[in-house]
Order: structure tokens, then C-alpha cells, then sequence
């Protein structure tokens, strides 16, 4: 398939002995100056993606299909390998397996599927989690709405930081369970919470924001963090 060797290279990334930072892409000049910088992979947020294309804050407002449209825009006008943050994957299980689909006919190497609940309920302040038994359906629905097995598929959770490290673990080692290919991870905090995720789990880990203590390449590579990317911080709804 087309996109096959991108997909094969951000795999080649997660399984290899090092920790990379992969570019912060939003459109086909951004990608094109990643590619040109020299950078292994591009991460396409949803934050960035938001701004970029509706110039709206983080509140999932932005839809699957311009999100879509604007991978297909970068894949046409790179060749560098494009990491998805595909959010909640726009609805329940059903949305998540064409989410999937149509990511993957964009030429994304891989994308995130996350348990946040999203939108964010009314009238909560913090954020919320969806159950951990839909999480693993979205999980399923993912691998399931993949048609080339190359494309990588994480389990994302912020979990750390809402419901704590046992829970957690829990949802980490319940999403290796469906088969997904890696675990993307925000909130970690601490060094031994990394550390307890790394030895209960076998998958490649990528860590989405992470405090100072927690930087050094060596270290983050030796538990098995293919890649670093930036925190993203969801903006809160305007007054």
C-alpha cells in the first residue's frame, strides 16, 4: 500500500533503542519544514488541529472529516511519517472503528484513540473518564476498522493524573490485552509511576507531557518511551 513504509517506519521508531521528539505538524508547509529539519515523525494534536483549522481552542469542536482532510493534505505533500491524535475518536465505538478508516486512507502512520470522556460533561469542571469496559471496546472497534496491518494503533490515557496509577495500570494492561499496538501516556508525574506501567505492561510506551525529572532520553528509553511529544493542555470554554 501506499502509505505502508510510514507505517513501517514509526514502528521501526517505537520498537527501536531510542527515545525520539517527533515535529509539532498542522498543514503542508509545517510538515514539509519537519521533514526538512530532519525529524523521524510528525505529530499532528488535537490542539494544533484545532487552532489550525478552525482557529477554535481544544473543546472538540473540530469533526473527523476536516481533521481527515487535513492529514490527506499532508500526506500529499510529505513523505514524513504522521502519529494522529484521533481524541475520543469522535463518538462511541462505531465512530471509532470509521474514525480508523478514514485516518488511514489519509496516510496517517498511526493514531491515538483516548478514554477521556468528550465532550466534557456539563457542569464538570475536571475531566472525566469514560468506563474502563467501553474503553476496551473502543480499543477493539479501532483494531478492528484497520484494513492494513501496518498502522499503528495506541490505547491513550490521562488516567495519572484523574483516577490514579492503579487505575491506570489497569486500563494499560486491559487495551495490551485487545492487541493495540503501543500506549501513549499523559500525567505521569513521577519516575516510579512510569516505572510501575513499564513492568506491568510489554508494549511501547509514549509519553504525552512529562515533568523535568522524567526528560532524559536514556533513561525514558530504557522503559521501552519510543517517543516524547509536548503536553497538551485542553483550553477551557470561552466566557
Amino acid at each position: 500500500m501506499a502509505f505502508r513504509k510510514r507505517r513501517e517506519m514509526l514502528r521501526s521508531i517505537l520498537s527501536g533503542s531510542a527515545c525520539i521528539r517527533p515535529g509539532s505538524v498542522y498543514d503542508a508547509t509545517s510538515v514539509r519544514i519537519a521533514e526538512d529539519l530532519g525529524f523521524e515523525l510528525g505529530m499532528f494534536g488535537g490542539s494544533v488541529a484545532s487552532l489550525a483549522v478552525l482557529g477554535d481552542p481544544d473543546i472538540a469542536l473540530i469533526t473527523l472529516t476536516e481533521l481527515a482532510e487535513q492529514m490527506r493534505r499532508m500526506s500529499r505533500a510529505s513523505t514524513l511519517p504522521v502519529l494522529v491524535d484521533a481524541d475520543h475518536g469522535y463518538g462511541n465505538a462505531l465512530n471509532v472503528r470509521r474514525t480508523v478508516q478514514e485516518l488511514e486512507a489519509a496516510g496517517a502512520a498511526g493514531l491515538t484513540i483516548e478514554d477521556t470522556l468528550l465532550p466534557q460533561a456539563y457542569g464538570q469542571a475536571k475531566t472525566q473518564l469514560i468506563s474502563l469496559g467501553e474503553g476496551v471496546g473502543k480499543m477493539k472497534a479501532a483494531l478492528d476498522g484497520r484494513s492494513d496491518a501496518t498502522l499503528v494503533i495506541m490505547g491513550r490515557t490521562g488516567a495519572a493524573s484523574i483516577s490514579g496509577i492503579e487505575d491506570t495500570i489497569a486500563r494499560v494492561k486491559a487495551y495490551e490485552a485487545t492487541g493495540v499496538d503501543a500506549l501513549f501516556l499523559t500525567g505521569l508525574k513521577t519516575r516510579s509511576e512510569l516505572e510501575a506501567i513499564a513492568a506491568a505492561t510489554t508494549l511501547p510506551i509514549v509519553l504525552g507531557g512529562f515533568p523535568e525529572e522524567m526528560s532524559a532520553a536514556d533513561y525514558l528509553a530504557g522503559h521501552r518511551c519510543g517517543l516524547r511529544c509536548r503536553a497538551t493542555r485542553r483550553s477551557p470554554p470561552p466566557r
